[in-house]
């Protein structure tokens, strides 16, 4: 069973040189196969130019039970991301793996694109990252980017970067009663959260210009942010929620993925 087109199409979009959201082999993707498996982008392959055979097929529950029961290290982590390939092969999975198996077994999207564009990494290496985090300068930023995004300190790559995560991730959906659009990880990138390839890349795309806004906004003397009250408005408006509902939309087919 080969990776879906759409995985291959979102990944190497993401790759696109222009859009400066990956250098060389930064950055995976991950999309859900069935209730069982998810596909994953392998170590050592491109976004830019990856094909089928760059992605590894997984099973959620191996490494699902590292999160209850941690390997001793990352030796071990890595044999247990070996052994969690449905059918084997030389595809080794990357090693953020963990993070992918649990947004999508924990938060009910479809799928992952974790990338590290440069204005994104501008302010996640500034004093100003949790402040990107949790606010919203403009109304699309709100209705596609979600209200806030959770922001996690920086951690070594890994179970330990996935379980903390998770742990944040759990308190943002306990907070607003839904999963997170966007994870802004210090130091490191940005992880989209979709419920298809077409929402991950609008997603990244969205909080790039978020990004890019607020960076410019400092650099004029300072941000000027929409109100908590504004964003809840905004991400609650039927209208805004209609459109969102289009935004998961592969735009050949016209049709929600």
């Amino acid at each position: 069973m080969s990776a879906p087109e759409t995985l291959i199409q979102m990944s190497r979009a993401l790759g696109q040189p222009d859009r400066r959201y990956v250098i060389i082999g930064e950055g995976n993707t991950s999309l859900r196969a069935d209730d069982e498996t998810f596909w994953v982008k392998s170590s050592g392959h491109q976004l830019t130019t990856i094909n089928a055979d760059g992605f590894a097929q997984i099973r959620f529950a191996p490494i699902m039970e590292m999160f209850e029961h941690p390997p001793a290290d990352l030796v071990e982590e890595r044999e247990i991301l070996r052994n969690a390939r449905v059918d084997g092969g030389s595809a080794y999975p990357s090693v953020e793996t963990s993070f992918h198996a649990m947004l999508l077994h924990d938060c009910g999207v479809q799928c992952i694109a974790h990338t590290h564009p440069i204005p994104i990494n501008r302010l996640m290496c500034s004093i100003h990252a949790e402040t990107f985090a949790k606010r919203r300068t403009c109304p699309d930023e709100a209705v596609v980017c979600g209200p806030e995004s959770v922001f996690v300190p920086y951690i070594d790559p890994g179970l330990p970067l996935a379980d903390e995560i998770r742990r944040r991730v759990h308190t943002y959906m306990d907070k607003h009663g839904d999963s997170p659009k966007v994870v802004l990880l210090a130091n490191h990138g940005l992880i989209a959260l979709a419920q298809s390839p077409a929402e991950a890349l609008n997603i990244t795309d969205m909080a790039v210009k978020g990004a890019e806004i607020l960076w410019g906004a400092l650099a004029v003397g300072g941000a000027v942010f929409l109100s908590e009250a504004e964003v809840v408005h905004l991400v609650r408006r039927p209208d805004e929620i209609y459109r969102r509902k289009l935004f998961t939309s592969d735009p050949a087919k016209g049709e929600s993925t």
